[in-house]
């Protein structure tokens, strides 16, 4: 390797070396490292053969690579060499800044905290206090819940409070002893006594809204007991698993015997394997997301926001063993809630069958629960109404917009139920 192509690699290794004791840092570290050194490392090798056309494309590539082809043979090859090493060199160095910058960065002093008004293992309830109807928020099990009370500008829990929502906030926190032997079934069983005290201590039915994977969780809870259930909301709530590409399904599926392996061995699904999972529906976002925030000026909100937000997806939580494999084999790879035979309390769950007011809420442009994944629970549940926000999975309860593309919306929906 020529000199001029050994300098991008020299300044990934400084990178590592001052980034292997960052505490703080995008998960899993050492898969966004490789990602971004395969990417750069097989720009280099592929230059020559691109160069006398010896590497070809099929399909719709072709077109794009006898272009490129034409082009090249316009440019001097040692100059054009130079240039990408220096265009990749800058890449791997912004990355790294960001990265740092993010480790170093301030982080602002913590909500006051939300009192705490019951609890059961691991799980605690909090509650925002209001006169009006009261509304339990679900979050989901693979992430904290504190997304849904992040600062005092994206508080989706504050927020209905001050609208006169008596709010509470489910947070399930990490698995403990007992939760790492639970199924879904078991964690359905606690938002019941959940929605049982609730009920007890306010003395109405409550509204109840499931976020991702807690959405999920809220249809078995209202399909076990409608009549316990004022209404649902469901916020960018997956159904149809096979909405995903067919080839992450396929990937998927010849991973299980491995991924269960894993599991019985750890005895959970870790942190760092859901990261990864959830990084291979689109690898190069988190290199492209710290060059961004490297160009961000350090003191400003759009800084401060991305810091709050990233330390929230790295806090994540493990799934218990019978919940991961519930959720790869059955709803991913067998598609059984679309299909009709995901069962809770031993009985399928039909939306169909539930009458009670439902929100349906899809972001359009989500890419951890696409639109088509979520879609049908607007068409399968017959009182349902049907809200698309232009926003991500994420920036629908956390972004600059989620107080006109959510939070308002949900609020005035709960405050027009009968």
């Amino acid at each position: 390797m020529a000199a001029n192509e050994t300098a991008p690699m020299q300044t990934m290794a400084k990178m590592i070396e001052a980034m292997a004791e960052t505490p703080t840092a995008p998960r899993p570290l050492a898969l966004h490292l490789a990602i971004q050194n395969l990417m750069f490392t097989s720009s280099l090798t592929a230059l020559p053969s691109l160069k006398d056309g010896s590497l070809v494309w099929k399909d719709s590539l072709d077109p794009r690579a006898r272009s490129l082809r034409e082009k090249l043979k316009k440019v001097d090859a040692d100059a054009f060499a130079e240039a990408l090493n220096h265009e990749i060199g800058e890449r791997v160095s912004a990355f790294a800044e960001g990265v740092n910058r993010f480790a170093a960065a301030a982080r602002p002093a913590p909500m006051p905290a939300l009192p705490e008004i019951w609890s059961e293992g691991t799980t605690r309830l909090l509650h925002a206090e209001a006169r009006g109807r009261p509304v339990i928020l679900i979050p989901s099990l693979v992430n904290r819940a504190h997304i849904l009370d992040l600062d005092p500008d994206h508080s989706l829990v504050r927020y209905l409070a001050d609208a006169g929502h008596d709010t509470y906030l489910v947070d399930w926190d990490a698995p403990g002893p007992a939760e790492m032997r639970f199924t879904i079934d078991h964690y359905v069983d606690r938002l019941e006594r959940i929605r049982d005290h609730v009920i007890g201590t306010s003395g109405e039915t409550p509204v109840i809204a499931g976020y991702c994977m807690g959405g999920n969780l809220a249809l078995a809870l209202a399909h076990r007991a409608p009549e316990k259930i004022k209404a649902m909301a469901l916020l960018a709530t997956p159904w149809d698993f096979h909405a995903m590409p067919s080839s992450a399904t396929a990937m998927l599926t010849a991973m299980l015997p491995g991924m269960k392996q894993l599991i019985a061995t750890v005895g959970n699904l870790p942190v760092d394997v859901i990261q990864a999972m959830f990084s291979s529906r689109d690898p190069g976002n988190v290199i492209r997301k710290f060059r961004r925030f490297a160009a961000m000026k350090p003191e400003g909100k759009e800084a401060r926001s991305f810091v709050l937000l990233e330390d929230w997806l790295n806090d994540g939580v493990p799934l218990a063993a019978a919940v991961a494999i519930e959720c790869l084999e059955d709803w991913y790879v067998k598609n059984t809630p679309m299909k009709g035979t995901w069962t809770s309390g031993g009985t399928p769950l039909d939306p169909g069958e539930l009458t009670v007011p439902a929100l349906v809420v899809i972001p359009d442009h989500d890419t951890i629960v696409p639109p088509a994944s979520a879609a049908p629970l607007a068409e399968l549940l017959p009182d349902v109404t049907l809200i698309k926000a232009a926003v991500g999975h994420i920036g629908m309860v956390a972004g600059s917009r989620a107080r006109t593309t959510l939070y308002a919306p949900l609020r005035e929906w709960i405050a027009a139920l009968q």
